[in-house]
């Protein structure tokens, strides 16, 4: 028996139309206003939020989903009608995404990442939230990777209640003021105040204060703030927890997620050191989890943040829940030859690669350091890679390519090191994987 199609919540034409209309009014802008009159200028934007409500209406009454066998199936499309089919055994992690319209009214988005997707596959916007958590449970629960979610783990489904902590063993919750104050530690927050007074010198000497000046340059300024704003925002309140074989990751302010992701679909691992971080203590943990590390152009779009920000005590504990038996501060890593500083004259001593039990670590960067730390059993290849300087110094580049796309690398290597780096990584995921078998 295969279970009826389901319907998306019927809210979800109306939150579809509003966003529509937020877009028509952006689209007509102000000099449409100024040429037609506030009249005309209104009955354009009825006109079209209309349009694109029935449009929305009509595409919610041919879009479906229903679960058969171990697929999720999605129907969609007004013209053209499409049918996706989602083999659950490729699941790599389920987000329950509440954007702030969908707060106010009650409802989730369902997201979901899988191998090969190269993007979020199969979004369904909009559900009530407990459908979604209910789905989203069940989905995970078919793909073998964790029981049901519990409903103690779904967003709270009205408006500034209490944030309820992720189910299982809490781990670690980010403070908002840390947050805050590794955003103004950014490039970008930290060189405003130079260019703000750059800017204020040349009107005061030029004396030119017009209105097409002043806007321009507040809306660079507000461009260069736009990023470290949205990591704030993004990551507000992030709480990570350990239940079982999954971590719970909830996070946001204005949009809210809750992120359930199989460890044992957890490709790699990343830590980054920024710059001005440093001075502090801090570091930054990242996920690679096939679907979406490296697909997706946005990265809000790519919730891969392990730990926003944290002491380097915070980050080894985290490190060791995801990938046990790794020790950040015990990693035997290697720097490459001394002819390498032809290649890399001031990051060559940063530079270095080593074999640990676990993992296959790589360590780079001069300014902003990272190191990725990647599970053999998810290295899909190996590839070793001599560029024309790299030849004639003797030296080849390692390469461990996850399904996630980022990997780790071991740059600039001897090149008879390079051959049996790459020949171990190799023994070691075969050895691997039929372990995991």
């Amino acid at each position: 028996m295969v279970e009826p199609r389901q319907r998306l919540h019927p809210l979800s034409p109306a939150l579809h139309g509003a966003k529509s209309l937020v877009v028509v009014i952006a689209g007509l802008s102000w000099s449409t206003l100024s040429r037609v009159g506030f009249g005309w200028f209104a009955a354009m934007v009825a006109v079209l939020a209309l349009g694109a409500t029935v449009l929305a209406v009509v595409s919610w009454f041919n879009t479906g989903y229903h679960v058969v066998g171990r697929e999720l199936r999605v129907y969609e499309g007004l013209l053209w009608r499409r049918t996706r089919a989602i083999p659950l055994e490729r699941l790599q992690a389920v987000e329950v995404v509440r954007p702030l319209l969908a707060q106010l009214t009650g409802l989730a988005e369902l997201r979901l990442e899988v191998v090969g997707g190269g993007k979020t596959e199969a979004p369904l916007a909009y559900l009530s939230v407990a459908d979604a958590a209910a789905l989203r449970g069940r989905l995970l629960a078919l793909a073998g990777t964790v029981h049901p979610v519990s409903p103690a783990s779904t967003p709270d489904e009205t408006p500034g209640a209490a944030p309820v902590p992720p189910v299982g063993r809490p781990l670690h919750a980010v403070r908002n003021q840390d947050l805050l104050v590794s955003q103004l530690l950014t490039p970008q927050a930290f060189l405003l105040p130079f260019g703000v007074a750059f800017v204020v010198a040349q009107f005061l000497s030029e004396g030119s204060w017009s209105f097409i000046a002043v806007a321009s340059t507040l809306t660079a300024m507000a461009g260069v703030l736009l990023q470290p704003v949205r990591r704030v925002l993004d990551d507000w309140s992030f709480r990570i927890g350990h239940d079982g074989e999954v971590l719970r990751i909830r996070n946001g302010l204005v949009e809210t997620r809750a992120q359930t992701v199989p460890l044992n679909r957890v490709q790699a691992l990343g830590v980054t050191w920024p710059l001005l971080w440093r001075m502090k203590g801090w570091l930054r943990l990242r996920l690679e989890v096939a679907g979406y590390s490296a697909g997706e152009a946005d990265d809000r779009n790519r919730p891969d943040r392990l730990l926003p920000v944290g002491d380097v005590a915070t980050g080894e504990m985290i490190v060791a829940e995801v990938l046990p038996g790794v020790r950040l501060g015990g990693l035997p890593l290697t720097p490459p030859p001394p002819r390498a500083r032809w290649l890399n004259p001031l990051s060559r001593s940063r530079l270095g690669a080593g074999l640990t039990d676990e993992v296959f670590a790589s360590r780079s960067g001069l300014l902003t350091r990272q190191l990725a730390l990647v599970p053999y059993a998810r290295i899909q290849s190996v590839r070793v890679v001599q560029g024309p300087v790299q030849r004639r110094l003797g030296l080849a580049t390692v390469h461990a390519d996850t399904a996630g796309g980022a990997g780790a690398a071991a740059q600039d290597r001897d090149l008879a090191e390079a051959w049996a780096l790459a020949a171990e990584l190799t023994a070691r995921s075969h050895a691997s994987r039929r372990i995991v078998r």
